[in-house]
C-alpha cells in the first residue's frame, strides 16, 4: 500500500509544480524537454533497459505516435493546470480511462457487463459537470482538460497495445519512448529559440528537475504496487484513479483556493463512482 500513497502523491505533486510554475513564467517547452532527460536517466539507473534488443522487429507503429503525443500532452497538461486548476485537470486525466475502454468496446468487440456500462454511463454525465464553468472568464477553457482526457485516453491505448507485446520488456519500451519523446522536444525548444527567441532559462532546468523527478516516481511506485498486488490489479488501478482525484481535489482547493461550482462538485463525486464501477467489472467478470 506504501507505494500506492507514493505513485499517488508523486503525480498529484507533478500538478502542483505545474500550478507553482505560473508565479515564474517559465517556459513549458524547456521544462517538460528537462523533465524528460531526468526522467530518462532515472529510468536507466533503475530499470538498466537492455537496449541491445531494440531492432526493426520491435513495435515502432506504436513507439513513434508516442513519442510525438507523450510531450504534446504533458504540455497540454501543464496549461490545463495553470488555467482551469489541479482539480478538473487531474479529473479529467483520470477520466480518460473511458477512451480505451470505448476503443475495447467499438474497435475490438470486447464484451461488457452491466457494471462497466453503468460505469460508462455514470461517466460522461461527470465529464460534463466537472468541465463546466460558471464565469466568463476567458482564461478558464474546458478545451484544455478536454484534449488532456482524449491525449491520456489515446495514450494509454498505445501503453496498452505495448504491453501486449512480448519481445521487449515493458521497461525498455518505455526508455525507447522516453528517449523519442526527448528528441522531439528539444527540436522544439531549438525551433523556439531560433524563431520565436526564446531565451534559455535556468528557473525551467529547475522545474524541469522536479518535475522529471516526480514523474518518473509515480511510474516507478506504480510498477512496484502493481508487483506488490499481483493477483489483484484491480486494487491498484482503483486505488489509484480515485486517490489522485481526490488528492488533486484537495490539493486544488485547499492549496491553490479553487473554487468549483455546485454541479463540479457533483461532478467528482461522479467520476469517483465511475472509477469504481468500472474498477468492479474487473473484478466481477
Amino acid at each position: 500500500m506504501l507505494f500506492l500513497l507514493l505513485s499517488i502523491c508523486c503525480s498529484v505533486t507533478v500538478g502542483i509544480i505545474f500550478k507553482l510554475s505560473r508565479k515564474y513564467n517559465v517556459c513549458l517547452s524547456q521544462v517538460v524537454m528537462w523533465n524528460y532527460v531526468i526522467a530518462l536517466t532515472l529510468c536507466y539507473q533503475f530499470f538498466s533497459p537492455d537496449l541491445s534488443t531494440v531492432n526493426s522487429t520491435a513495435p515502432w507503429a506504436i513507439y513513434l505516435p508516442l513519442m510525438l503525443l507523450l510531450p504534446s500532452i504533458f504540455m497540454l497538461l501543464a496549461i490545463s493546470i495553470k488555467r482551469m486548476g489541479i482539480v478538473k485537470t487531474d479529473a479529467a486525466q483520470r477520466l480518460s480511462l473511458f477512451i480505451p475502454i470505448l476503443a475495447a468496446w467499438f474497435i475490438f468487440k470486447e464484451d461488457f457487463n452491466v457494471l462497466k456500462l453503468c460505469g460508462l454511463a455514470v461517466g460522461f454525465p461527470a465529464v460534463l459537470m466537472i468541465l463546466s464553468k460558471k464565469d466568463s472568464n476567458k482564461n478558464n477553457s474546458w478545451l484544455y482538460p478536454a484534449l488532456v482526457l482524449l491525449g491520456f485516453g489515446i495514450v494509454d491505448i498505445l501503453f496498452k497495445q505495448i504491453a501486449l507485446n512480448t519481445t521487449l520488456p515493458y521497461t525498455t519500451s518505455l526508455f525507447v519512448v522516453f528517449g523519442g519523446a526527448l528528441v522531439m522536444i528539444t527540436l522544439f525548444v531549438f525551433y523556439e529559440m531560433i524563431f520565436r527567441k526564446q531565451k534559455f532559462g535556468l528557473i525551467n532546468l529547475a522545474f524541469g528537475i522536479m518535475v522529471g523527478i516526480f514523474n518518473f516516481g509515480n511510474i516507478l511506485f506504480y510498477l512496484k504496487a502493481h508487483k506488490a498486488f499481483a493477483e489483484n490489479p484491480s486494487t491498484v488501478f482503483a486505488a489509484m484513479n480515485i486517490g489522485v482525484i481526490v488528492l488533486g481535489s484537495l490539493a486544488g482547493i485547499v492549496i491553490f483556493k479553487e473554487k468549483l461550482s455546485k454541479l463540479n462538485y457533483f461532478g467528482l463525486f461522479l467520476a469517483l463512482g465511475a472509477v469504481i464501477l468500472i474498477t468492479l467489472s474487473q473484478i466481477y467478470k
